[in-house]
């Protein structure tokens, strides 16, 4: 690996908040770089248009006196304010949009325009068969023949339905931006917590990627624990410990572990199928 990566200099790291993100695993990874490093607001976008509340829902808050307040979601698009950094990582965070995808993209990429962005890293995390007490599985996909050949990853052949992340990432390229999707896979049983040892997976990633430092000793610990706590739940309920078991044979038996772009494209394309059919169209859904 060179010294200049393709992804270089003023990156912008991606990450939307619903079925991409299993675990919370890449807002958790923006959330815990935004509390590490200095950010401004570069643009805040009123989620009116793109946002579908029925599914993305306002919350209300409380101050101490009682007095209430509605906060609506944002996509905000975060600065990274320390100049003297190589390596910038600008940070793109909010719910997924449910409508208006054109719309919204013309306006992120004049952002990015705005940023200078020379590279864009999207981040997300998807639910699989994976034991928890292994290395978080990471794979990436690219659609860039360059960032392709320099990490050596294979171009993927997928084709049908694709969520925002794809969208967003084939109007990247078509800037002519590197762009690079980095996925974790988050054990299915653990879905209803966050899971900060995938968020602290993608921010390695990053590292390896960019070369930029992160401190991630905090997120760590975070891991640990949550890795402990689910061993406490396994040892506790034997259906759950002997499933675990299943699945650490399976994934040690694996050299490297199975889990190609073509993979992940399937995991997707399965997911938003389900959608569609809950929706009315197609067969009635199985589940």
């Amino acid at each position: 690996m060179t010294a200049s990566p393709p992804l270089s200099g003023s990156l912008l790291l991606v990450a939307l908040e619903g079925w991409t993100d299993a675990g919370d695993a890449a807002s958790g990874a923006l959330a815990f770089l935004r509390e590490h490093r200095a950010y401004s607001r570069q643009l805040t976008i009123d989620s009116d248009p793109f946002i579908d509340y029925q599914f993305t829902r306002p919350v209300i808050t409380r101050d101490a006196d009682g007095s209430s307040d509605i906060r609506y979601p944002e996509i905000v698009v975060y600065r990274d304010n320390v100049a003297e950094r190589t390596t910038a990582l600008h940070l793109l965070t909010g719910p997924e949009p449910a409508r208006r995808w054109r719309q919204l993209t013309d306006t992120l990429m004049a952002s990015i325009s705005d940023l200078g962005v020379t590279g864009v890293i999207f981040l997300g995390a998807l639910l699989a068969d994976a034991p928890h007490t292994r290395p978080i599985a990471i794979h990436i996909t690219s659609e860039n023949a360059e960032v392709q050949r320099h990490y050596d990853i294979e171009p993927s052949s997928y084709e049908g339905p694709v969520g925002y992340l794809t969208v967003l990432a084939h109007a990247v390229e078509e800037l002519g931006i590197p762009g690079v999707t980095i996925w974790a896979s988050v054990p299915h049983y653990a879905h209803g917590t966050p899971s900060p040892k995938a968020a602290s997976a993608l921010i390695k990633k990053i590292e390896q990627l960019t070369g930029a430092e992160i401190p991630h000793g905090d997120l760590d610990e975070e891991s640990q624990l949550w890795e402990t706590t689910l061993n406490t739940l396994a040892a506790e309920d034997g259906d759950l410990g002997e499933y675990v078991r299943r699945l650490e044979n399976a994934r040690d038996s694996e050299d490297p572990p199975s889990a190609s772009g073509d993979a992940i494209a399937a995991e997707i394309e399965k997911y938003l199928k389900r959608k569609d059919d809950r929706r009315g169209f197609g067969h009635p859904p199985l589940d």
